[in-house]
Formats: C-alpha cells, sequence, structure tokens
C-alpha cells in the first residue's frame, strides 16, 4: 500500500513533524530522502532493503555511487541527495564546534573529527587549527597515504599552522583498518611535531586517532 494511504501517524515525514526526527527509524529517515520507492514498494520499503543488503546505516552512506546505483530504484539523484544530508550534518558540527572552546566540549570535538575521517578509505592526518580562546579556526588535511600509511612532515604542519595563525593545534589521523590503537610510529610523529611547533609558540593539545571508535592520546598521558 502506498504511502499516502497510511494512517497520518505512521507516514515518515507527518510522523517527524509530529515527534520529531529522533522519533523515526533509520529506515523511515532514508525514506525521507529517497522520496520514492519502486514499483510495488513504498520508500520505506526500499529504505529497508537497502539496511538489510549494506548491513548498516554506516556501510550504505560510505558506498560509492556506482555500488550504490546498481540497487534497484536507486541513481545518481538519489546518491546525491544522501550525500547532500551527510555534508550538511558534518557541516553542522562543524559549526557548532567553531562556536565553542574545544576543551570545554571534548565529546562534541571528537564526534566532529569521527565524522570528517572515519569513513576514508585510506590514512589522513589532519589538524584541527585553534586560535587563542581553542575555538577552531579550520580543519586542514594535510597528508594522505596508503591504508596503512600516511607520511607527516614536520615543517609543513608548522608552515600551515603560522599561514592560520594558530595558538594551538589538535592533531588527528585515521586507521581504516577500524582499530584506534596508537602505533609507536603514531606517539613518535606526536613528539616530533610538538617539539617543531613549540619553537613558534604553538601548543599541541592532543592527538586524535580516529577508528571505529576514537583515541585521545593525552588520555593516556602520552601529549
Amino acid at each position: 500500500m502506498a504511502i499516502s494511504h497510511w494512517p497520518s501517524a505512521e507516514k515518515p515525514r507527518e510522523k517527524l513533524l509530529a515527534r520529531g526526527a529522533a522519533a523515526l527509524s533509520d529506515a523511515e529517515l532514508l525514506a525521507i530522502l529517497l522520496r520514492t520507492g519502486t514499483a510495488g514498494a513504498t520508500a520505506v520499503d526500499l529504505a529497508r532493503g537497502l539496511l538489510a543488503d549494506f548491513g548498516s546505516l554506516r556501510a550504505l552512506l560510505g558506498a560509492d555511487a556506482a555500488t550504490l546505483c546498481r540497487h534497484k530504484g536507486l541513481g545518481r539523484a538519489k546518491f546525491a541527495q544522501l550525500h547532500a544530508a551527510l555534508e550538511l550534518a558534518r557541516r553542522n558540527l562543524s559549526e557548532n564546534l567553531a562556536r565553542e572552546d574545544c576543551l570545554a566540549c571534548p565529546a562534541q570535538t571528537v564526534d566532529y573529527l569521527r565524522a570528517r575521517l572515519r569513513d576514508y578509505p585510506y590514512e589522513v592526518f589532519a589538524c584541527l587549527m585553534l586560535d587563542n580562546r581553542n575555538r577552531v579556526i579550520a580543519l586542514r588535511e594535510l597528508f594522505r597515504g596508503t591504508i596503512d600509511g600516511a607520511s607527516v612532515y614536520p615543517r609543513e604542519v608548522v608552515k600551515q599552522a603560522l599561514a592560520d595563525n594558530a595558538a594551538a593545534v589538535i592533531l588527528v589521523h585515521n586507521h581504516p583498518s577500524g582499530v584506534a590503537e596508537p602505533s609507536r610510529a603514531d606517539i613518535a610523529i606526536t613528539e616530533k611535531l610538538k617539539q617543531a611547533l613549540a619553537l613558534v609558540d604553538i601548543r599541541v593539545l592532543d592527538h586524535v586517532i580516529v577508528g571505529d571508535e576514537a583515541t585521545c592520546l593525552s588520555e593516556r598521558g602520552l601529549v
């Protein structure tokens, strides 16, 4: 039965307006973005099928256009709709963070960094540049590597931090394996960057490793 024939309380859009987005399931939220289903299947049916096929919402949203568009009822337009929504969510996190002292809201900072770096299939090293009140200036993705490593050059980090007029930085990189445990190399480059940035009076507040979860080296006494 078409969604238009459902009781109003069960229609995803009306349910969201009446009860808020948090009241909707993943499939219902996805259906609102997809807007239409296929012959004999509603948008909710399509959404449920996609979630079952991919195994999780994260895997679905992380799929590339070619993979997603192989599914019946999906095309480049729907792929664009989903990724536009995903990018809006990231930018909303970024704007909220920019108004706050990062040290006063560490959980929000980590959530933002996970949203930005978690799903890269290769390693990315970045710096969150902060002003003298620990507010965000910018997140700079400085180096990219293979699936298991990226070369990091302290001189380039210092150069970018000075260009941004940063007073402090939070270092961050992802582990595509999903395991957020620091390696000896991670600890060593943290110390090198601390020393290099200290020469120009820029503080390293933390080094966050992003995987399925996130690890802050400051919490382990490694920064």
